[in-house]
């Protein structure tokens, strides 16, 4: 013991941490990290889904779809997950006709591949380093005539026990003689247990010729019990704010006000980064209903634009889709159509009655998204 004790003391690097100074900072930090501990505070979740409530679960923007649609998707597994789906489209806009794709995940791996009858090959790869820390890549490899439009993405995200950070890369390139791309990095910080606040940062250059360009976003984001608020100011001059109200059990609604006094960009808009001064607001007001077997959702503009989507189980392993949209402004209206069916092998099946007959959730890997 005495020798082990000797050899600590002589060690020539014992001065880093047995001094006073480092002594009064191992201190400060324990002191503080006990008292956030008292605070009771949560895991925030991210800057990229600040508003998820609103924009991805009650808004249709990422559901709705024009023209008729057929998506015919197997499982072979749900612990790993592996599943193939084949997707059939019809004069559908920015949709290819037909698309393979397969996905197989586990607690620790995500992995989903692509390709389309244009031969447009799409990848993604996530992967659950430690509980809190994730990775992710995103290849997107477009045909010989528009090998421009290829997109790489790379995301580094930690989910500490209050706060969460992220760094992304879009297309990074230094063949130009200069680093190229879009760089974003994000911080959202728990300060009560209801109230979060939050930094984004983005610089961006497009090729070796041009400037660099950056912009600051400050964000902050309020959950009650049964309503959630949530704002975005940028640098440049953008507003975004938005509140999700979940009215009943089954009904929940929200609004999403994007307000641009300058060149910004709100999240969900268009125009570039820096781009000529303006003047523009839009405000979209939607709802949600969840019946038994189908979800309805609708929304409407201030610019005129009425949309609605309707999903209907009407078999265990069928389900029916009707979306609709009416610009007003523009004068133009769409519809579309859309039957997806589920299939599996019979023991899978059998195991997925039985759990949703016991009222019991599958039995599948929380993976890496």
């Amino acid at each position: 013991m005495s020798s082990t004790t000797a050899v600590a003391e002589s060690s020539p690097l014992a001065f880093l941490t047995e001094n006073p100074i480092s002594s009064a900072l191992s201190s400060l930090h324990a002191s503080f990290r006990e008292r956030r501990q008292a605070l009771g505070l949560k895991n925030p979740g991210t800057v990229e889904n600040l508003s998820r409530e609103v924009l991805k679960d009650v808004f249709l923007n990422n559901h709705t779809f024009s023209g008729m649609r057929a998506d015919l998707m197997k499982s072979f597994s749900m612990n790993p997950v592996f599943q193939i789906s084949h997707a059939f489209t019809m004069g559908a806009q920015g949709l290819p006709p037909y698309t393979f794709a397969a996905v197989f995940g586990n607690d620790k791996t995500f992995m989903q591949a692509s390709v389309d009858n244009d031969g447009q090959v799409s990848g993604r790869f996530n992967y659950r380093w430690v509980p809190g820390l994730i990775s992710k890549m995103n290849v997107q490899l477009a045909p010989g005539s528009a090998h421009g439009q290829s997109v790489f993405t790379s995301d580094l995200d930690y989910s500490g026990d209050d706060f969460s950070a992220s760094v992304k890369a879009f297309n990074p390139s230094v063949l130009d003689g200069a680093l190229t791309g879009i760089f974003i990095g994000s911080y959202l910080q728990a300060v009560t247990p209801r109230l979060s606040l939050g930094l984004e940062s983005v610089w961006q250059r497009p090729a070796a010729a041009h400037g660099p360009e950056t912009a600051l976003s400050y964000v902050a984001r309020y959950a009650s019990d049964d309503w959630i608020a949530s704002m975005q100011f940028q640098g440049q001059g953008a507003l975004q704010a938005t509140f999700y109200k979940k009215i009943a059990e089954r009904v929940e609604a929200g609004v999403d006000c994007q307000l641009t006094f300058a060149g910004g960009m709100a999240r969900g808009g268009g125009g570039g980064m820096m781009g000529g001064g303006r003047r523009e607001g839009i405000t979209t007001i939607g709802a949600k209903y969840d019946f038994r077997n189908s979800t309805f959702r609708a929304q409407i503009d201030s610019q005129g634009k009425l949309s609605c989507l309707l999903e209907k189980r009407v078999a265990p392993a069928v389900t029916l889709t009707f979306a609709g949209d009416m610009d007003h402004s523009k004068n133009v209206a769409k519809l579309g159509l859309g039957v997806s069916v589920e299939a599996a092998p019979e023991d899978l099946m059998e195991m997925q009655e039985r759990a949703a007959a016991a009222g019991e959730a599958p039995n599948t890997p929380s993976m890496p998204f």
